[in-house]
């Protein structure tokens, strides 16, 4: 495409064609001239980019081009091949599992006056309203100590380096914002460059912040501008995270590249040690007959995946 346009929106779809329509019909109705979807189907192979090539067809009123990857490259790469489609004052990039509200669009574009503003982040919700968490602080070594212990005391103790965020009612600078759904300024994208497709999934969003922040950008959580996230997209994480079960080898090879890539070699080290020291307290107070605070499965080993080569980029075999 040769116009540049005020906003270009990037979808991936990995297996999720009925979540993508869903999404899509909250966000056709907010479009405005110069405002487009970019449709990205990340090699499915399951029919769904068919079943979306023929509702683009049907409903998208030439608002919204679909682009078929090759490969997938997970979620930079997708995100990067949607934003490469146009030149665009501002970069939407939008999880198919979720539903914009009404007028959340054009808060998120008002938002955005700062000159140094590179992120908006709307408020992610339930369905029922009820707030996620969605602002954080970076990643740190000592914060795996606080993950891994998972005890209030140990959180109290080291609170100024605990990821999430409380849900603010109000405007706030956070250090990094879910990519759920997150509003970018074109001229950072210029700035800072592609998202790192070094990551397949996971901690490309707080890399990308960092990244931009290293170079003066910052964030502007609003959240006058209301999103819904179903978490229900095409990753078993969090339901495996939450049943203790073992977590995908692309989440710890993203948390090794993380680590290594802004701390160095000793960094994802220390970031180890830490949580290995905090999952010793946790122990301890199950031995003492506290709550069971099981790790999940395999944990122990599968924090050093990749440590021997933490840049490297990965990508799953199938």
């Amino acid at each position: 495409m040769s116009a540049k346009l005020e906003l270009l929106i990037v979808v991936i779809n990995y297996k999720t064609a009925a979540m993508v329509i869903d999404c899509l019909q909250t966000v056709l109705p907010q479009l405005k001239e110069r405002q487009k979807v970019a449709l990205v189907d990340n090699c499915s192979g399951d029919g769904s980019a068919e079943t979306l090539q023929a509702w683009v067809a049907a409903h998208g009123d030439g608002k919204v081009d679909l682009i078929l990857s090759p490969e997938n490259g997970g979620f930079s790469a997708g995100n990067n091949i949607g934003i490469k489609h146009a030149e665009a004052d501002h970069y939407l990039l939008l999880n198919s599992d979720t539903l914009l509200r009404d007028g959340a669009l054009a808060t998120m574009l008002d938002t955005m006056t700062n000159k140094r503003c590179g992120f908006v982040a709307p408020r992610l919700e339930w369905p029922d309203a009820t707030p996620q968490e969605s602002c954080f602080r970076f990643h740190r070594p000592i914060s795996e100590l606080i993950y891994g212990a998972a005890t209030g005391a140990v959180t109290r103790l080291l609170g100024r380096w605990v990821v999430a965020l409380p849900v603010s009612e109000k405007p706030i600078s956070p250090e990094w914002a879910s990519f759920a759904c997150i509003l970018l300024r074109g001229e950072m994208v210029k700035d800072v460059g592609l998202m790192d497709e070094g990551y397949f999934l996971y901690y490309e969003d707080v890399d990308y912040c960092k990244e931009a922040a290293n170079r003066g950008w910052s964030i502007v959580y609003q959240p006058a501008a209301r999103v819904v996230h179903l978490r229900g997209g095409s990753s078993p994480m969090k339901s495996n995270y939450a049943h203790k079960k073992r977590l995908p080898y692309y989440y710890y090879a993203s948390r090794t590249r993380y680590f290594a890539k802004h701390y160095g070699r000793l960094g994802a080290f220390l970031a180890n040690s830490a949580w290995l020291t905090g999952r010793s307290i946790s122990k301890l107070r199950e031995l003492l007959g506290k709550k069971d605070i099981a790790a999940c499965e395999k944990q122990f080993s599968d924090i050093w995946i990749q440590f021997s080569s933490p840049l490297k980029p990965y990508r799953p075999k199938s």
